[in-house]
């Protein structure tokens, strides 16, 4: 199992200027960290790689995919477009040394029809999540669509939908996620619905129900501890919390106030989840 902390919570662009930030996370235990791959090109993120491998930083990703480039979209090129997004973040991912793209990449992030999700919407995503996979393959990189709260997202909130997908894609390099700020949400239990995708689970957020600290706030972490334990689970530990520091991005997932000091978040979280994992 190791321990990664998201780079969102100071930036949606990590640079040559983001080093320190990374060796402080180094000295702090975590075995990794993860990008959001939304602009750059292969040089960038093959220097970025080079530096982790240096310091012996692992390296997840997330990606995204705007309204023009909606895989679930009825029309076909918005979908072809969202297709060739993916093989360009799956590009830089490679580049990068990534080994796992997360992200509710199964659909565009806050884009909604006002109706319920239809089985066609998520047979259009199916198509192109799988071509995605395939060419995910010849890097060795696992992608790992995300449920996301009914608030942020309408094609899959639960780990029992999500499930549904990984099975109907069928692709060895398609997994999925768990995130423990969505479950709060839309789960009965965080230890069930972590039962519920234990065969398809290939990465994990541990983030609070407010997006700060995790441990001070109103998840049950006990629950969600005990659950990863009992299914076995041994990827990758993932923080995610958020801040005002870019206000472009801050916007658009809607985060209009600092939740936890930048500090207190990666110290505690870390040592939330190693007391909570029984990690020395």
């Amino acid at each position: 199992m190791k321990i990664g902390m998201n780079m969102l919570l100071w930036t949606n662009h990590v640079t040559e200027e983001h080093y320190s930030i990374i060796d402080t996370l180094k000295k702090t235990g975590y075995d990794g960290i993860e990008l959001f791959l939304g602009e750059g090109n292969e040089k960038h993120y093959s220097q970025l790689g080079k530096h982790f491998s240096s310091i012996n930083m692992g390296v997840t990703a997330v990606g995204a995919l705007s309204p023009e480039q909606n895989i679930a979209s009825p029309d076909k090129k918005i979908r072809e477009a969202g297709l060739e997004q993916l093989k360009w973040t799956i590009d830089m991912a490679a580049a990068a040394n990534v080994e796992v793209i997360c992200g509710p990449f199964h659909s565009t992030f806050a884009y909604f029809t006002r109706q319920p999700p239809t089985l066609q919407e998520k047979q259009w995503s199916n198509e192109m999540l799988y071509k995605a996979a395939e060419y995910a393959q010849k890097s060795n990189i696992i992608l790992t669509p995300e449920a996301v709260n009914r608030f942020e997202c309408y094609l899959y909130n639960t780990m029992a939908d999500l499930g549904t997908m990984v099975e109907a894609v069928n692709h060895p390099n398609l997994g999925a996620m768990f995130d423990t700020h969505h479950a709060n949400i839309e789960e009965k239990s965080q230890s069930e619905a972590l039962k519920t995708i234990a065969p398809h689970l290939k990465h994990v957020h541990i983030s609070e129900n407010d997006r700060g600290t995790p441990g001070r706030g109103q998840v049950n972490w006990k629950d969600v501890f005990n659950g990863l334990k009992e299914i076995k689970y041994d990827g990758w530990l993932t923080i995610e919390a958020f801040s005002t520091i870019i206000p472009e991005f801050a916007n658009a997932i809607n985060v209009w106030r600092d939740y936890s000091p930048s500090e207190q978040i990666y110290t505690e979280g870390i040592k939330l989840i190693k007391e909570g994992m029984g990690i020395k």
